[in-house]
Parts: structure tokens; sequence; C-alpha cells
């Protein structure tokens, strides 16, 4: 899902034609993009009504295909954006595609969507720290060591970005606005 959020939320600041739609997603992820994932989703976004597809003349090439996204589309972005369940809080792409669009969100959407990730992360410091305590050899003591702090340098950031929303210093509006 976090790709369609990606795509969804790259047509929110403005239309795009696939090949460009591609190139962008990649670059904010670092992550491949083949046209084999890419154009199934937006046709599925077409049929949805999430996105439009027209046509725009080039000059001695075929048409190209530009998508711009609906009312339909800002609203399922939104709820997509908004909706953190517990399969995706656990995936660091999923939360992280959220994050990076957190501005779309209220303050309470925002702070949900942290609690969800944060609830993960102590079920998984949980299950790493019981596996810590069982007697084992050096170097696997020193990986779930480091699994250990991971977790508690993300959940400190987290508590950071809660506080930060909760004093009211967050700004809950894109810094470009949605069309």
């Amino acid at each position: 899902m976090w790709i369609d959020i990606l795509l969804l939320a790259e047509l929110a600041r403005g239309p795009r034609h696939g090949y460009e739609l591609r190139r962008e997603v990649e670059a904010a992820t670092g992550h491949s993009l083949s046209n084999n994932s890419l154009y199934p989703r937006l046709r599925q976004f077409v049929d949805g009504g999430a996105v439009l597809r027209s046509s725009e003349e080039q000059e001695a090439k075929p048409p190209r295909h530009v998508y711009s996204i609906t009312d339909v589309g800002r609203e399922v972005l939104h709820d997509m954006l908004a909706e953190l369940p517990e399969g995706g809080a656990d995936q660091s792409r999923e939360f992280h595609a959220r994050l990076v669009n957190f501005a779309w969100l209220s303050p309470e959407e925002q702070l949900r969507v942290l609690e969800a990730r944060d609830w993960v992360l102590v079920r998984n410091r949980d299950r790493v720290a019981a596996l810590a305590s069982v007697r084992m050899e050096r170097w696997s003591r020193l990986a779930l060591d480091h699994g250990i702090a991971r977790i508690d340098a993300e959940r400190g950031w987290l508590a950071g970005m809660r506080a930060e929303i909760q004093s009211g210093e967050n700004p809950s509006e894109p810094t470009q606005e949605p069309r």
C-alpha cells in the first residue's frame, strides 16, 4: 500500500505522466518501480474514480497519458494516510510513506499513526528482550542488544514527534496544497 500512498500523494501535488510519476516515486524512495507495477495501479485508480487519465498530444510521437487526482482520490489518499493498521505499522516503508505526508493530516490523526507505530515497537522490543534474557553466545547477544537500542532510539524519536505535535508547533497543512 505504501506505493499507492506515494503515487496518490505525488498526483495530489499536480498532474503527472506515467514516466514522470515513476521517476518521482523512485527518487523519493530509492525503490525501483517497474511499469508492470505502476500502470496496473494507475488503472485501478482510474477505474475506482480516484484518478483521471487524459491524453496529451506530442509532436511526432504518440499521445502521452497524463494522470491527475480527483476529489475521490484525495479522500482515498487521506484515508490511507490516516490509517496505519497493525500489519502496516510493523513495516518501515508503510510508516514512512505516511510520515513524509504527515502535513496533510490533522494533529489527532498524526498522533494516531505515531501511536500505532509505537505500539508495534513496544511489542517487538518485548519479543527481542525475551530472547535477550536467554543465555546465548556473544555475537547473538550483541545483535539483540543492537536491535533493542534501535527500537529504543526510534521510540524516543516518536516521543519527540508526539511532544512537538501536542505543543501545537506542528504545521498541519501541506507545504504545497493538493489540487
